[in-house]
């Protein structure tokens, strides 16, 4: 791979381009929602900030399991068209490509949130040669705040236009909490803060109604921990927040000040979660 491209705009790019090529040999719009480090970006379309990226494309795969088999039969020849390989013989969840020459290595992860099932536990389709998902809670709420994107990109001199489902901005945010709860990454972090500061709802406040009218009633138990735990991590301007936000954000924007992005993290993510937990 070619080195630092994992948040960058090539990276990115390669990413995106992997995610096309893969809905354009699966002939349709597949059932999966796309979540990760590619929506902000959609999220935050009318923004003049850059988001750093991925070359990660993480997809919620529940409402491909609740559909048919052949729904996943079809992934994963759109898998192998695409030129993507699992990653090794145990992570069936995990597919990877080298994107366009570009030596950007694209990872392609499936992920579910069954109830019935352990977290992070495997699971393996029916009658697919080597494809599943790991269960990994907190995902679902990806699947349930849908939004339908129609994305283009030229690819190998050809234009390909395809339609996707993307988790909406509640969605988003509910997900990508419980992953920076459970794994603690900086990239999580970042995430969250670019997110609620830049999202074309109107900043975080604006995040937070959208988040109580599609989840309102759920915000209790496992949710409200990670919410929690979000907003401590956001407590002041030494927190890791605010740090692995200005940090990447620097990268992007190197004009901007530390102070101010720090500051800026701090007083969003506070904003957020007193809207959101403010009484009714």
């Amino acid at each position: 791979m070619l080195e630092g491209t994992e948040r960058t705009r090539v990276g990115r790019a390669a990413a995106e381009s992997a995610l096309i090529r893969v809905v354009h040999h699966y002939g349709a719009r597949p059932e999966f929602v796309l979540i990760g480090g590619l929506v902000p970006e959609l999220l935050c379309s009318d923004s003049t900030m850059l988001h750093a990226g991925t070359t990660d494309v993480d997809v919620q795969v529940n409402l491909e399991i609740q559909s048919n088999t052949e729904n996943a039969l079809r992934l994963e020849r759109a898998l192998l068209n695409a030129e993507f390989r699992r990653e090794d013989e145990g992570r069936v969840w995990r597919w990877q490509t080298e994107e366009n020459g570009a030596r950007v290595l694209v990872k392609f992860e499936l992920l579910a949130d069954l109830d019935y099932l352990p977290n992070k536990a495997v699971i393996e389709f029916n009658e697919c040669d080597s494809l599943g998902a790991i269960n990994l809670r907190g995902t679902s709420y990806a699947a349930h705040d849908v939004e339908v994107r129609e994305i283009t990109r030229r690819i190998h001199g050809d234009t390909l236009r395809v339609e996707i489902n993307v988790t909406g901005l509640a969605g988003f945010l509910l997900a990508k909490a419980s992953a920076a709860y459970s794994r603690r990454l900086p990239k999580d972090w970042y995430d969250l803060a670019f997110v609620l500061q830049h999202n074309n709802a109107g900043g975080p406040e604006a995040a937070a109604d959208r988040v109580r009218a599609k989840f309102g009633e759920e915000l209790t138990g496992a949710i409200r921990s990670a919410l929690d735990d979000m907003r401590g991590n956001f407590a002041n301007a030494t927190s890791q927040g605010p740090t692995a936000y200005a940090e990447q954000m620097l990268i992007d924007h190197p004009e901007l000040d530390l102070t101010t992005l720090r500051a800026d993290a701090v007083v969003a993510v506070a904003d957020f979660h007193d809207r959101l937990f403010q009484p009714q």
